[in-house]
């Protein structure tokens, strides 16, 4: 299949790399990075000519709504512009309705799996948009990760994407203040996770990311917290769901809440480049007032 793939940074690089190692012919644009191994074209529209997929991951809706009217011109009918990136669901609806009033396919694909599922070729796809154009770019999906769930029509898959990491957020909140409560109270960190992780207390970040250092799966937390995802990432979707809620009317006092956290963490704390597991020291040097 020929494939225009729009940005290249440290996730676009390794999705195009897999599907060129597979076989397709992939030509790649990013303004800044040139990776090994793709053919690179002078423009967006130059990649997106000709292309039966073409594939954006980029930074927002904003550069989103950019790339598509520059390459949506240049593509032929029938192809399928596939969003990759983690953007606001209005945009994501905007640029498929444009997509299609130009007679292409549109879809919108977020994903979960950071750096390393790009990698290694595992990531998890949340997909809004049409039966047809899922199908034509499932086999895409295939190659680049281990699970595509079509979630319905466009938007939807940004909607699930945002709904499914307020969630995350929240419950990471909730299991540093937990860590960090259970140490005042003189409870032996393995004792809780013993407790938590066999009882109602059961999440993600409790069972599969624990914070605390030693305690648990291997995880951030035991590599001083280097970002498996970073606390900015994270304050980036927490936006995302709020503005999401704001056009939707939709009461999520709890996403809300996180995402003030998240944005004192990032923006006047030392959560700027650490996991958004550090939360748990964090809490840890806090007391009550």
């Amino acid at each position: 299949m020929k494939i225009g793939f729009i940005g290249l940074g440290n996730m676009g690089a390794p999705m195009a790399a897999n599907l060129a190692a597979a076989g397709h012919a992939v030509t790649g644009f990013d303004l800044a990075a040139r990776p090994e191994g793709i053919a690179m074209a002078d423009s967006a529209a130059e990649a997106a000519r000709g292309a039966e997929v073409v594939i954006t991951m980029l930074p927002n809706g904003q550069i989103l709504r950019a790339v598509a009217a520059e390459v949506i011109p240049a593509m032929a009918a029938g192809a399928v512009l596939c969003d990759c990136s983690t953007v606001d669901v209005d945009s994501a609806r905007a640029v498929a309705e444009q997509a299609e009033a130009a007679g292409l396919g549109a879809l919108d694909a977020p994903v979960s799996g950071g750096v390393g599922g790009a990698a290694a070729g595992t990531l998890t796809f949340m997909v809004g948009g049409s039966e047809a154009a899922f199908d034509k770019v499932k086999p895409l999906f295939d190659i680049m990760g281990q699970k595509a769930v079509h979630c319905g029509a466009p938007g939807a898959g940004q909607a699930a994407k945002i709904c499914n990491n307020m969630i995350l957020g929240v419950t990471m909140i909730a299991t540093c203040e937990a860590f960090a409560l259970a140490d005042k109270l003189g409870l032996d960190r393995q004792k809780m996770f013993d407790v938590v992780s066999t009882s109602s207390g059961y999440s993600w970040s409790m069972n599969a990311y624990c914070p605390a250092p030693g305690v648990g799966p291997k995880s951030p937390a035991d590599n001083d917290y280097k970002p498996g995802f970073a606390a900015e990432l994270m304050l980036k979707d927490l936006r995302l769901s709020q503005q999401a809620a704001d056009s939707a009317d939709a009461d999520t006092p709890m996403g809300a809440l996180a995402s003030e956290l998240y944005t004192r963490f990032v923006e006047d704390e030392d959560g700027r480049g650490r996991d958004f597991s550090a939360m748990l020291p964090r809490f840890e040097a806090r007391g009550r007032s």
